[in-house]
């Protein structure tokens, strides 16, 4: 292959220098970013629906194009046989002499279809794209012969376009070849979608698949140092069965949403990349197979999604077709980065976060959380303050000087702290809500065996809280019994608010190793542990439910998406824990 490339260059050394800013707006086509061009000849019954100002058509012949550029539109040359006629395949290549005397009279015969002196060719299509290295003989010999024609064709002042029809292989001597391509024409990543299946995804996800495929096609070839100015995508509308376009899908105006998406999806991404240019094709009819009377309604659709001074899409697709532009689209108020059922997750709130967890990804992953959770069950105010006065007074000995100091060291703030609280309590109200069975009596033997080490400490308590078990008196465990009651002197009474409520706590005895107390006194304070084990792994499967549902309906920029994760922030600020 390395042979092969270097015959090719030497060839042609000295013909080839074209320099991109001096392609802009050849023959007078829109210097525009990113340059629609929709397939047009005489195979599609509708193509004076593309011949007008504002739009450009790829056609060949000597009939179409001017019609078409009468009418007011553009014309780009279209080659339909590059393989066949042009460079061979990969099992076949073509003859490399051969291959440069076609070159020359395909850019003569494209240069007077397109009145063009510097034609733009959109070449189809490239074989086997997704052929790793090292290669055969005669794929190798392909590869070098398609280089070979596309330089040939930049030589005489053609700007070529490669259509590629499935993603590349890019690694070793492939990536050389893709950068030797792009040094002489633009590349053009063909992704095409079944209908049926963008319809059934929704608004949301479904303009999102769309989106991401867009982007892995210009990324697969950016990753290799190719400027997005070399790069476009093209979209299909084919209505034959299994060519990845309408697919059946009904009724019409299903489908003519789905144009839409793709037409809005093309046009966010390009914004984003900045790529060159946007194709469409599937719009001909070759055979009764592709015979679709609804054909070009789509067509309009595409071009009023894109501009709406185009054509009359939402009169082409008739009364029952949904004319939003703004469905499932990337559209957030100001400082936001994510929609979350209505809720909006913001940078400075991502911003805060990753101070504390050092992280970007799971600071908006747990704002996602918490997102999904405030969703299902609420927490006033009052009862976080309640309590962060309870956390200092168990944890920093009552000093609110000592807990902000704390927050500073963490890197958190104050308002960042009681959001945390918040998600405690939250989920604290949630796992309340969650049937979990009881605890058998071999649970209950391996946790006293396996856990010999958990404090646990004889107290009698008023009212009867959930961590003795349900009674007033009995061992309480380190695990889920408030942390101040392993804080009082023996044989005092005092007053203690946690999470579950209010108590007046009197230690009985001193705390000691669970091991040391026997498994009949242990077995409430134990049952009462499993239990909330239980509720918080119920908790776990609930939340990522939860959270997996509310993926297929969160926005992010640039779908960027969060991950499904537990969300607990206590790991990085472990005092604000109320378990």
């Amino acid at each position: 292959m390395k042979k092969l490339a270097i015959i090719v260059c030497v060839a042609l050394a000295g013909l080839v220098s074209v320099a991109e800013p001096a392609r802009a707006a050849q023959c007078g086509l829109p210097d525009a970013k990113p340059l629609w061009i929709d397939f047009a000849d005489g195979s599609v019954p509708f193509w004076d629906t593309f011949a007008q100002p504002g739009v450009v058509s790829a056609a060949a012949n000597f009939i179409y194009p001017p019609r078409i550029r009468a009418a007011g539109g553009k014309t780009v040359y279209w080659d339909m046989y590059l393989n066949s006629r042009r460079v061979g395949t990969p099992t076949a290549p073509a003859n490399p002499a051969e291959v440069v005397e076609r070159a020359h009279r395909l850019f003569d015969y494209a240069a007077a279809s397109s009145a063009c002196a510097r034609p733009w060719i959109a070449e189809n299509e490239l074989f086997g794209a997704n052929l790793p290295t090292p290669w055969s003989t005669s794929n190798a010999r392909y590869r070098a012969n398609v280089l070979l024609y596309l330089q040939t064709l930049a030589s005489r002042g053609a700007r070529p376009f490669l259509l590629i029809s499935s993603a590349p292989y890019t690694l070793g001597e492939a990536g050389d070849w893709w950068r030797q391509v792009a040094q002489v024409a633009d590349i053009v990543r063909e992704v095409y979608f079944p209908a049926t299946t963008i319809a059934k995804q929704g608004p949301i996800q479904g303009s999102r698949t769309l989106r991401m495929a867009f982007r892995r096609g210009i990324v697969d070839f950016t990753d290799l140092g190719i400027p997005v100015s070399k790069l476009g995508i093209m979209l299909g509308f084919h209505t034959e069965a299994g060519t990845g376009g309408r697919e059946g899908l009904k009724p019409a105006e299903a489908w003519f949403r789905t144009v839409k998406w793709q037409a809005l999806a093309a046009r966010q991404v390009a914004a984003e990349l900045r790529f060159s240019t946007v194709w469409s094709w599937g719009w001909a009819t070759w055979g009764e197979r592709g015979v679709d009377p609804d054909k070009p309604a789509a067509a309009c659709v595409w071009l009023w999604a894109r501009n709406a001074s185009l054509c009359n899409g939402p009169r082409a697709a008739g009364p029952r077709f949904d004319a939003s532009l703004s469905e499932g689209q990337l559209s957030f108020p100001a400082g936001v980065t994510c929609t979350v059922g209505g809720q909006g997750v913001t940078s400075a709130a991502i911003a805060a976060l990753t101070r504390v967890v050092g992280d970007r990804q799971l600071a908006l992953s747990a704002l996602f959380a918490r997102a999904v959770e405030s969703g299902k069950t609420s927490v006033p105010t009052g009862e976080i303050l309640a309590a962060e006065r309870m956390i200092i007074d168990a944890r920093f000995g009552g000093r609110l000087s000592s807990y902000r100091a704390a927050l500073v060291r963490a890197g958190a703030s104050v308002v960042l702290a009681r959001s945390v609280i918040g998600d405690e309590l939250r989920r604290a109200k949630v796992r309340k809500r969650l049937r979990v069975p009881s605890a058998s009596a071999s649970q209950v033997a391996d946790y006293h065996a396996l856990y010999g080490g958990t404090l646990a400490r004889f107290v009698e308590a008023t009212p009867a809280p959930a961590w003795l078990g349900g009674r007033k008196r009995g061992f309480a465990l380190s695990e889920v019994a408030p942390p101040a009651v392993f804080a009082v002197a023996t044989g005092r009474k005092a007053a203690m608010r946690w999470i579950d409520g209010k108590y007046q706590v009197r230690p009985l005895a001193a705390a000691r190793p669970l091991s040391l107390v026997p498994l009949a006194a242990a077995r409430p304070a134990i049952e009462a542990a499993l239990e909330a084990l239980a509720r918080e792994n119920s908790y776990d499967a609930w939340a990522v439910n939860q959270q997996r549902l509310a993926l297929r309906q969160t926005i992010c920029l640039r779908d960027e998406l969060p991950e499904v994760s537990d969300g607990d922030l206590t790991e990085y600020l472990p005092f604000l824990a109320l378990r």
